[in-house]
């Protein structure tokens, strides 16, 4: 038993000189990786001694068996040949027109020329004509030209096809916010649309082994399925978050109702329709058209059971950009879709281009070898093609990303190498590629979008101020691509013209020389 006052502080003293040896004899071991996160050296000396911990070269890629791709197309393509029997088996289009004029795209449209990015980073189109077909549709379409962009966390909320969509849109017309789920726990995010909710139970991609075993396979490349409980209802309102966003005059939701159901809705809060639905397991669409659509709401007034909800669409006649954004997503989540449900609501829309953003969740520092995950992208493009045929494609290259080291942030330094592992892909593939590293480095990159307010210091997530500047650049890509094709068809127009002058020439010489055989020619100026 210790005696009351003893003096303490000189073992206080062995104690603080003993945790410093320890601390310093921690920094010496070498860094250390823990379930695939790589930990940093813990160096309290740091200013004083510094260690070579650079990543051993060509350091390869291996997924899990979780993230490895195993898809079988012929598969595929036999759910997606049954859309047509499956949709003519019943009532599919419920249709609600409250004008009887409707809307038609402004032709022709000229391409903005003014260029709202410090450079030019351009579409490399390796496709066989896809990419230039979407250009012309652009141009000349009297129908929305609809955009699917699939990515992970990085657009979430969003972010960045916010811009997009407004930057299209003022150049090319339409107006909306484009997709928008029936309900999910992000909503509140999302700033281009409110969305409120209740009585729908929300079941995530990523989470599909929690999803009930019937919901399993109802997935849309949105990541999200509803199910209904009795009187389940969703109210969507236009923001003025963007640009045009309250100018959409057609909304489109779809839904899967097995039973027999009825459906409510109530349009610019003063507007009631109802629709008796027939039970069957084809995917429906109600398509609501209007001078404006402020608000819009939805309830399952009948058979809820097993009713299961997807969203609503938000349109006008010029260009449609949905996000479906899924966090966490490398692209895997592609193939726990339903192939039949995915065809067939494209059968509805007709996507004219469906961009893929991925490649955040599969960059490590260190690790330069991408081989795996390219054969991953070749089935990933094949699939799209075979969902959404018809429809070009446009491949994006991994962001910008910044690690921490012992001399501050510097870029990750896989940007390079996965950038080029995707460009590969979309040239094996034949669809177009843009990158997305080298668009943010016009801007400073990661570091000054982090300083500018326009990032998160994770050194990794843009917000909606670093989403508008990468938009900026991609818009001015899609505006140069509409260019070339601008040209393109005026060259052509001229070429017409000319030849029609040709024609006109002859034919007025023929008629001529038929009508007045003994004319005598008219003498040729200058001449004697």
């Amino acid at each position: 038993m210790n005696k009351l006052g003893e003096d303490y502080t000189s073992k206080s003293w062995l104690a603080v000189m003993a945790l410093i040896a320890v601390l310093v004899a921690v920094g010496f071991i070498p860094p250390q990786s823990i379930g695939g996160v790589k930990l940093r050296r813990a160096n309290i000396l740091s200013d004083l001694v510094s260690f070579d911990d650079a990543p051993v070269a060509n350091t390869v890629f291996e997924p899990s068996d979780d993230e490895v791709f195993r898809i079988d197309m012929d598969s595929v393509a036999g759910c997606i040949v049954a859309v047509d029997t499956i949709q003519r088996a019943a009532q599919i289009v419920y249709e609600w027109r409250t004008a009887s004029d409707t809307v038609v795209r402004e032709l022709p449209v000229v391409p903005d020329s003014v260029r709202r990015s410090p450079a030019l980073v351009p579409i490399e189109d390796f496709s066989d004509g896809r990419m230039a077909a979407f250009f012309d549709t652009l141009l000349s379409a009297r129908r929305p030209v609809r955009i699917a962009f699939l990515g992970d966390s990085f657009v979430e909320g969003d972010i960045l096809t916010a811009d997009l969509r407004e930057c299209l849109q003022q150049t090319y017309g339409g107006g909306g916010t484009g997709f928008a789920p029936m309900a999910s726990p992000l909503t509140a995010f999302r700033r281009s649309v409110k969305t409120q909710s209740k009585g729908w139970t929300s079941y995530n991609i990523m989470q599909r082994k929690n999803t009930p075993e019937a919901l399993r396979s109802r997935f849309f490349v949105s990541g999200w399925v509803c199910q209904a409980s009795a009187g389940a209802s969703t109210s969507w309102t236009c923001t003025d978050f963007r640009e045009h966003l309250d100018s959409s005059n057609v909304a489109r939701m779809f839904f899967i109702s097995p039973s027999d159901s009825r459906i409510e809705l109530t349009l610019n809060d003063s507007l009631h329709n109802s629709f008796a639905v027939e039970g069957d397991e084809v995917v429906r669409e109600i398509v609501v058209s209007a001078p404006q659509i402020r608000t819009l709401s939805f309830r399952v007034a009948e058979g809820s059971s097993d009713f299961v909800g997807y969203g609503a669409l938000f349109e006008g006649q010029g260009v449609s950009v949905d996000n479906y954004s899924i966090r966490s997503n490398n692209g895997r989540a592609l193939f726990w879709t339903n192939p039949s449900v995915d065809a067939q609501i494209h059968a509805f829309l007709q996507y004219d281009l469906v961009v893929l953003q991925y490649g955040l969740n599969i960059m490590q520092q260190g690790v330069y070898v991408y081989g795996k995950y390219g054969a991953q992208l070749d089935q990933m493009i094949a699939f799209v093609h075979e969902c959404f045929p018809g429809a070009a494609v446009l491949l994006l290259g991994v962001s910008d990303r910044s690690v921490k080291t012992e001399n501050g942030f510097e870029p990750m330094d896989a940007i390079p190498y996965l950038t080029a592992c995707q460009r590969a892909a979309a040239e094996r593939a034949g669809t177009a590629f843009w990158s997305v590293a080298a668009a943010m480095q016009t801007w400073g990159g990661m570091e000054t979008f982090v300083k500018n307010g326009w990032a998160g210091k994770d050194y990794t997530h843009i917000n909606y101020a670093g989403g508008r500047r990468v938009a900026w650049s991609l818009a001015d890509a899609f505006h140069a691509g509409a260019w070339a094709a601008f040209e393109r068809e005026e060259e052509r127009r001229s070429h017409t013209i000319a030849q029609e002058n040709v024609l006109d020439s002859l034919q007025y010489g023929r008629i001529r020389h038929t009508l007045l055989p003994d004319l005598v020619p008219e003498p040729t100026v200058g001449l004697e």
